[in-house]
């Protein structure tokens, strides 16, 4: 502990009295690793984490990101700030309630989506392609939120996050359900390693296991967050009938989000408490397995037609040309310039060209790429 005052001391042990009720499966605030030594404050690490998180630019551009619907003529529909919002609470619920570390959990879950690029999941498949005609590797979402508080924030020196915090992060990936999710230890070199195997292999990320139980309970919250919410806003932007929800589903989740919510939340308590693993029973897996699919075939599908893709690829790469021919002609006039580039250190510049323009469109608000689009569009 660094050279407090008597009442810095007192403030010190303050912050950190949850450690005394935590779980013994649970992460301690001083097991945290920094990849950077820091001095201390009075804040445990994981809760300097969340304040490094929600005090990022990137965590403010999530306020204008899509979450499953763009552009909607309705102002409750969920944008990506509402989603990780919704997955920190759920967690910080679940986290409680099995005597976790609540400061991981709420970094993790508020950090998890940092990565996510314009107009959801479509954005990032076609950012993807892009990647991979460029000989950047594949493109992920998760890898892109570690990449980001690593590698770009703060001018390019990144965040100095938790090691813990950093590999929830990367291994939340909220499309893969599990009935049972064990954590697995790893070290700095091991999680280094997941890390650059994911823009290589594309199936890598499906193995990759969180190295805590808090990283565990965020990964199932992902999931927890998006099912029922999405269903409301289908409702609501009437492409969606709760009616037509089958019977095998409803019978086990209810109909309302809020009731879906809490019957998985009570489910996984109660089939996770003293155990060193986050588990469901096997009918609520089953049920949310039966949904994830149909909100597949009869939502996200409708939500993203061809048109919708043909016109965001046309978008897309449209600004990708345009911004990497600003970068290899260095016109730092250019939106890249002077809204990216010119604020990153040494290091960052080193990166390859074409990875500085996937990072400044994987970071990109929806509205943002619209108005760099109709820049370059002639």
């Amino acid at each position: 502990m660094a050279q407090f005052s008597k009442i810095d001391s007192i403030l010190y042990e303050n912050m950190r009295t949850h450690n005394k009720f935590l779980s013994k499966y649970a992460t301690k605030d001083e097991e945290a690793i920094r990849f950077s030594s820091e001095e201390e404050d009075i804040r445990p690490s994981f809760f300097r984490d969340i304040d490094r998180i929600i005090y990022s630019m990137s965590y403010t551009r999530y306020i204008d990101k899509t979450q499953v619907f763009s552009y909607q003529n309705n102002d409750h529909i969920s944008k990506r700030i509402i989603h990780v919002q919704l997955v920190s609470k759920i967690a910080r619920t679940i986290g409680r309630a099995l005597g976790l570390n609540e400061d991981l959990i709420e970094a993790a879950a508020l950090g998890h989506d940092l990565g996510h690029v314009p107009f959801g999941h479509v954005g990032e498949s076609i950012l993807n392609e892009i990647s991979l005609e460029q000989n950047e590797g594949y493109f992920n979402h998760n890898i892109q939120s570690v990449r980001c508080l690593m590698y770009i924030e703060n001018g390019g020196k990144g965040r100095n996050l938790t090691l813990q915090v950093l590999d929830a992060i990367m291994c939340h990936n909220g499309e893969l359900l599990s009935q049972n999710y064990k954590p697995r230890k790893k070290t700095k070199e091991e999680f280094i390693y997941e890390y650059y195997q994911a823009y290589l292999d594309q199936k890598s990320i499906k193995t990759f296991i969180p190295m805590t139980m808090e990283g565990c309970v965020v990964r199932i919250s992902d999931i927890i967050a998006y099912l029922g919410r999405d269903i409301d806003d289908a409702c609501a932007l009437g492409v969606f009938d709760k009616t037509k929800l089958p019977k095998e589903i409803v019978d086990v989740l209810g109909v309302h989000n809020r009731d879906m919510i809490n019957t998985i939340i009570m489910d996984v308590v109660k089939n996770s408490v003293g155990k060193d693993c986050i588990s469901m029973s096997d009918s609520v897996f089953k049920a949310m397995v039966a949904l994830k699919k149909f909100n597949m075939e009869h939502i996200y599908i409708k939500a993203n037609p061809k048109e919708n893709w043909d016109r965001y690829e046309k978008m897309f790469r449209l600004v990708f040309e345009n911004c990497l021919k600003d970068v290899i002609l260095k016109r730092t006039e250019s939106f890249i310039y002077q809204d990216f580039l010119l604020y990153k250190n040494e290091s960052y510049q080193a990166c390859s060209d074409a990875r500085k323009v996937i990072d400044y469109i994987a970071g990109m608000t929806d509205d943002y790429l619209l108005k760099v689009y109709s820049h370059y569009k002639v």
